[in-house]
């Protein structure tokens, strides 16, 4: 499946496979359930808080890969996990887009003269109570990244091709209050990625490349 990681296949599946739009209106989703189809506790039955993320695919020559963040330590949502960068949506926000787009350029410097927005994923509903739209885009190299200490301890990139091998998309439980959960996970040396991160990586996968 190595030879469908190129620049140019991986645009062309993106732009025919992902939503073109953000997907509120059709996602598959449904209200009551989290990231991997489960019943939310009930103090999770509230309205949602709107946020979006960027999924930054980068085009480092032959070996594509895709930049992720460690969040800060002292964030009070999700502090030191894996995640991509985004977060909530502001009121002068006209579009899940532009959410992400500003929240990236604020977290980690990545200018929008280098982002290509290729579609979108499912959207999110996390127990935390966000309901979370992936921008996936293709990254050109070339860029200079500034990381905001203040939401970001550490910048990163991983290889696309490990993402994107069912092989390294684990199963494991984790305690929620209300009780266990099963989330994915894909540890990539240090690296603990899992949870919605992992899920979003999961479905761009499952867009793309299930039965290739």
């Amino acid at each position: 499946m190595t030879e469908h990681f190129d620049r140019v296949t991986f645009r062309a599946l993106a732009r025919e496979r992902l939503w073109p739009t953000p997907p509120s209106a059709h996602n598959a989703g449904r209200a009551g359930e989290n990231h991997m189809g489960q019943p939310l506790p009930r103090e999770r039955l509230s309205e949602p808080r709107p946020a979006a993320v960027l999924v930054p695919v980068v085009g480092r020559g032959p070996e594509v890969t895709v930049l992720l963040t460690q969040r800060s330590a002292h964030l009070r949502n999700h502090a030191s996990q894996i995640a991509f960068p985004g977060g909530r949506v502001d009121a002068t926000d006209p579009t899940p887009l532009a959410t992400a787009l500003r929240e990236t350029e604020e977290e980690v410097g990545l200018a929008r003269r280098y982002i290509e927005p290729l579609g979108y994923l499912d959207t999110l509903r996390t127990p935390s109570g966000f309901s979370i739209v992936p921008v996936v885009a293709w990254v050109e190299p070339g860029f200079d990244l500034v990381r905001n200490p203040d939401e970001v301890d550490d910048i990163f990139e991983v290889p696309f091709s490990f993402l994107m091998n069912a092989g390294n998309h684990q199963r494991m439980m984790r305690e929620y209050p209300g009780g266990p959960r099963e989330i994915y996970a894909m540890p990539y040396g240090e690296r603990h990625i899992w949870g919605v991160t992992a899920k979003i990586i999961r479905n761009l996968y499952e867009k793309l490349y299930e039965g290739v």
